[in-house]
């Protein structure tokens, strides 16, 4: 994507299924667990670069020592840091001791992390500053272990000011007004709950300690995250840790956010992207599982694991923007989808082109439209193998002729090389200006000068900064006779709430484009007509039952919006004919079937939270306030 923007957040999890002794007989140390999470929180980098978090629980942990241990880090390297310090610890004590070192019940009392369940947590800050307090995993401790509670999450909350009422009115004072908070302390306080619940029924025949024995083997996780997420509105992947070592993985009735999990006899794991299982443990991707929309994968303090019906499911609308760019391409579907995404672009192309494809050249906006790209060479030589049919059949005999058909084939180019890793999202617009014209350079003589169009494959086009400050800037100095930049994706046109930082709708060219239209065709009216239905949505609860901004758009075909973007990142100073051509809806969804969640393009939200934070979206555009929308 060229133009850069802070996303959703990665998890991981992993419960030892043996006692510690058998990982260390079998792999040969006693960080096998360890590792396992260094390497799958490794492999989800791309999803969280803000921050990283780590906890582990101790099962068998006596009282006097630590049960509990998190580490968190906001460095550069956080990820790094945090196993680096974990191994420093874990070295210094075997050459301090090095005839304990392998006793593992003397490991265990002397280094907190070694754990039987661990939990990571990858941070891309949607909103607060970047500090260690922000990081996940969040901890609610308590003396009574099977109290505590470490919780790390993919996830946004659309009605955090309903939930904070409710944690208020449950005699609660929370300490910040953020989901995070709110959703660690409602989770919390029914798992106090369900702890008093047990405790009550097991005190007449017992002892206090029996009493925790007993809570601990029969506490009802099922029961708690129903009663907790019953007045959840968001996407959302949830992983938690309590302190007795029983575990879950929680995914939101429409599963917006993702999750993954695996099993077999030594290891429960679940991550958010595949193939940092895959990678992780070495298996195939058909024995990865998907945690079902509205279900709770709960690990037990045994180590049984299963799925759980939480809260009823609903028709899935797991997030495309996810397929299109923020996962890593390796994954097979995920590889299969960006080429059709690519390839179904095929037919606008070379109608755009004029079929000429003697005189057009085609690249790829790096790094993760390359796959797209590729998928679009597979369709223009769909389209030669019937070009040259028809072409062989009027050539008859000429040897020339036949020679030059055969030997035909697309011109395909790196046009465009990204020359620094700079972060174009930084808050100062003259000096993200700055930084936006330098992180693209081009190669030169490869095009003919005022005979050449360049087609050149995006994953995805957001504000368009980076095409109008940068790329085609730089493409124009070729000297092309036209310029035609290309989306995989639809145009971006509503914000996200779901945890993705989309939330400013002045920021979308989509938005802009549309705006500019109404102000073109004289309907400006429209959209105060529009705003007026927003506030009285707003104050009336009618807003979370219909999105008011569909009415604007509705005004204009997806053509003409698309034109009056590529008229906005067309500079004064460029030559060349400029044109921007992006997925159709009906392509989205024939590219990624299974994942129809496509609120960013349709503005069709799956929960009233989003039909809410869209209304509201505009209203602050209107009022020209800063502030997001949830």
């Amino acid at each position: 994507m060229s133009d850069a923007i802070k996303h959703e957040c990665g998890i991981a999890l992993v419960r030892l299924r043996k006692p510690l002794e058998y990982y260390v007989e079998k792999y040969g140390t006693a960080l096998y667990g360890v590792q396992k999470m260094y390497l799958l929180m490794e492999k989800q980098h791309n999803r969280g670069q803000d921050g990283a978090g780590f906890a582990s629980i101790n099962i068998n942990a006596k009282p006097g020592t630590e049960y509990i241990a998190r580490y968190r880090s906001v460095k550069t390297k956080a990820i790094d840091a945090i196993f680096g310090k974990i191994s420093i610890k874990y070295n210094k004590c075997r050459r301090r001791n090095p005839k304990d070192s392998q006793n593992i019940e003397w490991l265990r009392e002397q280094l907190p992390f070694l754990g039987d369940v661990y939990l990571g947590h990858l941070r891309y800050g949607t909103h607060g500053e970047n500090s260690v307090d922000n990081c996940h995993p969040m901890i609610r401790e308590n003396n009574w272990r099977n109290r505590s509670l470490a919780v790390a999450g993919n996830f946004n909350m659309t009605n955090v000011d309903e939930l904070f009422n409710v944690l208020t009115d449950l005699g609660q004072h929370p300490r910040q007004k953020i989901d995070t908070v709110t959703v660690l302390e409602k989770i919390g306080h029914f798992l106090d709950e369900e702890n008093q619940r047990l405790f009550d029924y097991y005190k007449p025949d017992n002892n206090n300690q029996e009493i925790t024995r007993l809570i601990e083997d029969n506490l009802d996780l099922q029961r708690v995250l129903r009663r907790a997420c019953k007045d959840f509105d968001g996407g959302y992947s949830m992983a938690g840790l309590t302190g007795y070592g029983a575990a879950f993985v929680v995914r939101d009735p429409s599963g917006i956010r993702p999750a993954y999990y695996y099993v077999d006899e030594e290891v429960v794991v679940v991550a958010s992207e595949k193939p940092a299982i895959k990678t992780a443990f070495g298996v195939e991707y058909d024995q990865i599982k998907e945690v079902s929309p509205g279900c709770a994968l709960i690990v037990t303090k045994s180590g049984e694991a299963s799925e759980k019906e939480v809260l009823p499911a609903l028709e899935k609308k797991s997030c495309s923007f996810e397929r299109i760019y923020f996962s890593r391409g390796n994954d097979p579907e995920i590889y299969r989808e960006r080429k059709a995404l690519g390839k179904l672009l095929c037919p606008t192309v070379l109608e755009a082109v004029k079929y000429d494809l003697e005189n057009t050249v085609f690249s790829y906006i790096p790094n993760t439209a390359e796959t797209s790209f590729l998928g679009m060479m597979d369709g223009m030589e769909d389209y030669l193998r019937s070009y040259r049919r028809k072409a062989i059949a009027e050539a008859g005999v000429d040897e020339e002729k036949l020679d030059k058909i055969y030997s035909f084939k697309p011109r395909v180019e790196k046009l465009v090389i990204k020359d620094a890793k700079l972060r174009t999202f930084i808050t100062d617009d003259n000096s993200r200006d700055d930084l936006v014209a330098h992180v693209y350079d081009t190669t030169y003589g490869v095009v003919k000068k005022g005979i050449d169009t360049v087609v050149v494959i995006d994953d995805s086009i957001v504000r368009g900064t980076t095409l109008e400050k940068s790329i085609i800037r730089m493409l124009d100095r070729l000297e092309p006779k036209k310029i035609i930049v290309v989306s995989c994706a639809p145009q971006i046109r509503y914000p996200d709430c779901y945890g993705i930082d989309m939330s400013k709708m002045k920021e979308f060219v989509a938005f802009r484009a549309m705006m500019g239209l109404l102000k073109d065709k004289g309907k400006e009216g429209l959209a105060e007509e529009v705003y007026q239905k927003c506030v009285a949505g707003l104050a009336s609860g009618t807003a979370r039952e219909q999105n008011f901004v569909q009415e604007l758009y509705q005004q204009f075909t997806p053509e003409e919006v698309s034109a009056k973007v590529a008229e906005i990142v067309k500079a004064a100073d460029v030559k060349a004919e400029v044109q921007v051509i992006f997925q159709t809806i009906e392509g989205l969804h024939e590219a990624c079937p299974n994942h129809l969640g496509d609120w960013y393009f349709t503005g069709d939200y799956p929960t009233p939270g989003g039909m809410k934070v869209v209304n509201r979206a505009f209203v602050n555009f209107m009022e020209n306030k800063a502030g997001r929308a949830y």
